[in-house]
């Protein structure tokens, strides 16, 4: 039995041949997750961006560099050395030969046209001289004009004074409204009172009682044709949270506020009212927010009566100042073509 010898067995594995195949496809898939997040992120943001953000992104899109040129952003999407743009122009300079040429050529007539150009332009002075002068003699607004202004808001102040103490509506808040004529035109000014605000505190939402003043004045001031002009006050303290929240669809924005933009937003809310009461728009000419610039007691700068809205019915020479009145005073159109087309 020990003699026989049992059989030796021996296995071998061979190993290779084709590596592993697990792992190639996970990263394929994460780069496709990662650019599927970040185009789905994309599209998020744009969609709670406002109208002015996706313009100013579409702007830089069409300008990648942001190079400013003489006329702005330059249009050149690839730069040579870092050097401005060649200025292109239609017409191109003849060479210095060709130039001496022609001057060669014209010089025994030059004298001539000298002459002729000179005759030409002491006409041409002599003519418009007398023109610019009549223009500057004419008065933007004549003496019969302004007469009859005059006797437009004096009626108006007339009826806005007898409103006053006759309306209910109106009369209740003669204590808060204060009538006087100006260089600008007739004012119509509405305070408020310790304890009767036109507005709630720290907002441009207006009570209901100052509602229902605007109305009744916006109709009475409808009478006549002229312009108004709009201005917000407030007093020295200062706004309270220096910032505001304001929405632009889902997106919500953080915006600086003082009391430059309450009272302008203010003044905004009274030019509303005015228009709802039945006034016209076309008789707005300017609404302007002054803060505390201009106190109405400047002794008391924190006193409840800085805080108002100002209404001036404009007169005509304040309308052809303010150019509110087409081709009456200010700068001529036909002006501003020459200044442009000068070389």
């Amino acid at each position: 039995m020990d003699d026989k010898q049992q059989p030796i067995i021996i296995k071998k594995i061979k190993k290779g041949g084709h590596g592993h195949h697990g792992g190639a496809w996970k990263v394929a898939y994460a780069d496709f997750v990662t650019a599927m997040m970040a185009f789905f992120l994309l599209m998020w943001l744009l969609g709670g961006s406002s109208h002015h953000v996706r313009e100013g992104i579409a702007d830089w899109f069409r300008n990648p560099t942001g190079t400013q040129g003489p006329g702005g952003a330059s249009t050149s999407m690839i730069k040579m050395g870092g050097a401005m743009e060649i200025p292109r122009s239609s017409k191109l300079k003849k060479a210095p030969s060709e130039e001496n040429k022609k001057s060669f050529q014209q010089k025994d007539g030059s004298s001539d046209n000298k002459e002729k150009k000179d005759k030409e332009d002491t006409k041409e002075t002599k003519t418009s001289e007398p023109k610019e002068e009549k223009e500057k003699e004419k008065p933007a607004v004549s003496e019969q004009e302004k007469a009859a202004d005059q006797k437009r808001l004096d009626t108006l102040l007339a009826n806005l004074k007898e409103a006053i103490e006759k309306s209910q509506a109106l009369s209740a808040f003669k204590d808060q409204l204060f009538l006087d004529v100006t260089p600008q035109g007739l004012r119509i000014q509405i305070v408020d009172k310790k304890n009767r605000p036109m507005f709630d505190s720290s907002s441009a939402i207006l009570k209901s009682h100052t509602r229902t003043i605007l109305k009744k004045i916006g109709r009475i001031i409808n009478t006549v044709p002229n312009h108004i002009s709009i201005t917000g006050h407030t007093d020295s303290s200062p706004f309270a949270t220096k910032y505001i929240y304001v929405e632009y669809g889902s997106f919500e924005e953080r915006r600086a506020y003082s009391n430059w933009e309450l009272s302008a937003d203010r003044a905004n809310a009274a030019r509303r009212e005015l228009i709802k009461g039945g006034m016209k728009k076309s008789k707005i000419g300017q609404v302007i927010g002054l803060s505390d610039s201009v106190l109405f007691d400047k002794s008391r700068p924190y006193s409840p009566i800085n805080r108002r809205i100002s209404i001036v019915v404009l007169n005509k020479e304040t309308e052809v100042a303010i150019g509110l009145l087409a081709g009456r005073g200010g700068v001529k159109p036909k002006d501003i073509k020459k200044r442009l087309n000068a070389k």
